[in-house]
Parts: C-alpha cells; sequence; structure tokens
C-alpha cells in the first residue's frame, strides 16, 4: 500500500504544482536557516576526545588578587597558572599522567635556499603531552621525560611544516634552526586538529594547532617569548625575563589525566594542599578556589559557543515554525480542494484510517523533498559564513553524515507535524455532503 500512497502523493503533488512548490520552498527556506546555525552550534560544541574527555581535566588554582576575584560573575578562579605553579604541579606527578604547556613563537629558517625563513608558531609542552591527547604520528615519536628534564634541543613538528621544509620526507634525525637554534627532528604529526582546540580555548579554540613542538622548559632556557593571553594582577618585582617567570601573571596551562572519581577527588585534595602549603609562604591570600574540569566542562566554562550563536539558533528555529505554521495553511488550502475525491474514495469504501495515511505519505513527501532542497540552501549558508569569517568558519561550517541525517530527519518530523491538521481536516469530510453537490 505504501508504494500505491506514494503515487498518489506524487500524482497529487503534480495536479497542484505551484502549491506544492510553495510547501517546498516554506520547509526548505525554515530547514536551510535551521540547519546552518544548528551545524555552526553542533562543530563548536562537539566532543573533541571522546574516547577519554572524561579522563582528561584542566587545572585552576586560584592565585589573584585579595580584593578582586579573577572573574566577579562566576568567582571561577584564574584560567591559567604562573610558571612556578605549573613546574611545581608537574613535578609532583600526582596524575596518571600530566602536561604543562604554553604558546610561543619564532623564525624558522630552513637548510634549504630555496624555502625563505618563516614565522611559526610553538607549542611548549611536557613529553606526555602526545599521549594524553591521542596525537597521531607520521613519522618518529614524542620525546622522552629524559629530553624534558636535560632540556634538549628536540622537536616535533606538523605534517604541513614537514612539507614545506623537506618536502614531505621523513624528517627525523634532521636539524633545522628554530628561533636562533638549532633542533632535532624527532616526530612528524599526522593530519591532526580537534575541534574545537580544546587543550588550549584560552589561546583561540578554532585556531590551527601550533606549527612546531618542543620541551616545555626550553621557554626559560632560551628565553622566549610568550603569546597569547596573558594576565597579571600585581606587578613584577623587577623588570627582565626571570622577573616575569617568577611573577603572579598567568600564561601557562596544565592537563591531568584521571582514571576514576577516586583519582580526581584526591588530586583536588592534592591541590588544596599544595596551595595551603604556598599561603604559608605568603602567596595565595584569597580564600581556597582550586577546580577540576573535564573537557566538556571546561569548553562550557570557557564559552566555546558563544552566546550569540546559541540566540541565532533559536532564532532560526522560530524561523522554522513560521514556515511551518505557512505550510499548514497551504495543505488546508490544498486538501480542501481535494474534498470531492476524499468524499468519494470515502464512499467506495476507504476508511479514515486509509485516508490519513494517504495524506501523510504526501506530507511526509513534500517534507523530504523541502528538507533536500532546505541542505543546499544550508550549504550556501555555511559557504557565505566561510567567506565572511575565513579560517575559523572553515573549521565549523562543514557538514557531516549526522548533520545530513539530522536535516532530513527534522523535515520529515516537521512536516509530518504540520499536516496533522490539515490531515485531520481532511479524514472528517462528510462524503454524502460531497456526492450530492456533484
Amino acid at each position: 500500500m505504501f508504494s500505491y500512497y506514494l503515487r498518489l502523493a506524487f500524482k497529487s503533488m503534480g495536479r497542484n504544482p505551484i502549491l506544492s512548490a510553495l510547501m517546498v520552498a516554506a520547509i526548505a527556506l525554515g530547514i536551510g536557516a535551521s540547519m546552518t546555525t544548528i551545524t555552526v552550534n553542533y562543530m563548536m560544541s562537539s566532543n573533541p576526545i571522546p574516547e577519554k574527555s572524561e579522563q582528561l581535566f584542566y587545572v585552576q588554582v586560584d592565585n589573584w588578587s585579595p580584593h578582586n576575584p579573577y572573574d566577579d560573575e562566576t568567582g571561577f578562579p584564574p584560567t591559567q597558572l604562573t610558571w612556578r605553579d605549573a613546574n611545581n604541579l608537574y613535578n609532583a606527578q600526582q596524575g596518571t599522567r600530566q602536561t604543562i604547556m604554553a604558546k610561543s613563537g619564532g623564525v624558522v629558517q630552513p637548510d634549504d635556499q630555496d624555502v625563505k625563513p618563516f614565522e611559526a608558531a610553538f607549542r611548549l609542552a611536557t613529553n606526555e603531552f602526545f599521549a594524553m591527547f591521542n596525537v597521531p604520528f607520521l613519522f618518529g615519536s614524542g620525546w622522552d621525560t629524559q629530553a624534558d628534564k636535560n632540556r634538549e634541543h628536540v622537536v616535533v613538528i606538523t605534517k604541513q611544516i614537514n612539507e614545506r621544509v623537506f618536502g614531505g620526507d621523513n624528517s627525523v634525525g634532521r636539524e633545522l634552526t628554530i628561533a636562533g637554534h638549532t633542533f632535532k627532528v624527532i616526530g612528524v604529526l599526522d593530519t591532526w586538529q580537534p575541534i574545537p582546540k580544546f587543550y588550549d580555548v584560552e589561546n583561540g579554540a578554532f585556531e590551527d594547532i601550533e606549527d612546531v613542538f618542543m620541551p616545555f622548559l626550553l621557554k626559560e632556557e632560551l628565553e622566549l617569548p610568550s603569546w597569547g593571553n596573558t594576565s597579571c594582577w600585581k606587578p613584577r618585582e623587577s623588570d627582565g625575563f626571570h622577573a616575569f617567570l617568577n611573577s603572579e601573571c598567568i600564561n601557562f596551562q596544565m592537563w591531568v589525566e584521571l582514571l576514576d572519581a577516586n583519582a580526581e577527588s584526591g588530586y583536588l585534595a592534592f591541590l588544596n594542599n599544595y596551595v595551603n602549603e604556598q599561603k604559608s609562604l605568603g602567596r595565595f591570600p584569597r580564600p581556597l578556589n582550586n577546580k577540576l574540569s573535564h573537557v566538556m566542562e571546561w569548553m562550557e566554562i570557557s564559552e566555546v559557543v558563544e552566546e550569540d550563536a546559541k540566540v541565532m539558533m533559536w532564532l532560526s528555529l522560530m524561523f522554522l515554525t513560521v514556515c511551518l505554521l505557512n505550510t499548514i495553511g497551504l495543505l488546508l488550502a490544498k486538501f480542501s480542494s481535494k474534498s470531492s475525491e476524499i468524499g468519494l474514495r470515502r464512499a467506495v469504501g476507504a476508511s479514515k484510517k486509509d485516508l490519513f495515511y494517504q495524506h501523510t505519505v504526501e506530507t511526509a513527501c513534500i517534507g523530504l523533498l523541502g528538507g533536500l532542497l532546505g541542505l543546499v540552501l544550508a550549504l550556501l549558508g555555511l559557504t557565505g559564513i566561510k567567506s565572511l569569517y575565513g579560517d575559523f568558519a572553515t573549521k565549523v561550517a562543514n557538514f557531516d553524515f549526522t548533520l545530513v541525517l539530522l536535516g532530513l530527519l527534522l523535515a520529515l518530523i516537521s512536516s509530518i507535524a504540520a499536516g496533522l491538521y490539515p490531515t485531520w481536516r481532511a479524514c472528517n469530510i462528510q462524503p454524502a455532503s460531497q456526492l450530492k453537490s456533484q
């Protein structure tokens, strides 16, 4: 029977092409607008490392001013750590794994004279960074604990930098001049771009990953510059690079891997004990306010999904509702014009259930056509967003299979819901009145 109702549906749409086209267009406009904003929100809030997002925790301790909280609105502690606290917490080795990190940058000077020097972003990190965040390698691997302790001049570079400098060959073991110093390449990353870039949302949740990864303590040895957000609540005791490292300025991040709830509570207790010890040394003037947040919690706290994007999504869903109200009116007009046909079908034995099934199939077909056209409009909308916002939008304005299915399902459910009342009206047409008028 379904195939029969399907044929009836397309014949009905063919008899009223203008009315049918208007309904398809109305649904398409609503789906197009909705799916554009839903896609952006979905990509911005997606889980970037679902296999272990509840085991990775971002570390916060409150070293801020005794007179002013870091965040007046939420009362949350500072979003980054000082050099001193980052190193102290890391050296305690209280987690299953832990890494401290910062963003920096400098000039890369390839040995090949045909490749011009260029500025690159650095990720200063400790060796467990790669294992914690499941970073894939094309060639080689990351460095070990001894390389961290000995401040060895070793680097891991991205696939893109490897192609730019070494032509895509296996560059492990080769040397590269970075920030005026010679480094040995020990690893080349495979394609890797977590969206959002959860491990450092402070410096751009949708920026590209850094070009070069090197041991964290090289920041002090080479006096590498601080890139990204830096905040201070009190003046430094003196000028100079080491005065910055010894200050209460925050520019560093820490992640710790904890396997279960007991490990999480134990690590939080360790943080509280650490802060109490520092209080005895005259630091941490504020009340205890330390925090551990797993990946998804940290992205929510950091407001990775902007409030404006959420508002736009709800407005687009309201627009879809308006489009569906118009569709209801058009369906009422369409089914009213079929009164005589419906009355005849009732007279020859068709039940209300049969008629309801028939017209539900018709509205579903209209919805699916509208959904397909809506996905095309959504693609156009996402293309427009990419052209307006550049690299940022390129990472979040992309469809995947889940979103395509969601768009079609939304169109199908919306159209069937919109057709319920018109279909109910059509099923309750009295056959006698229609036959009498013929």
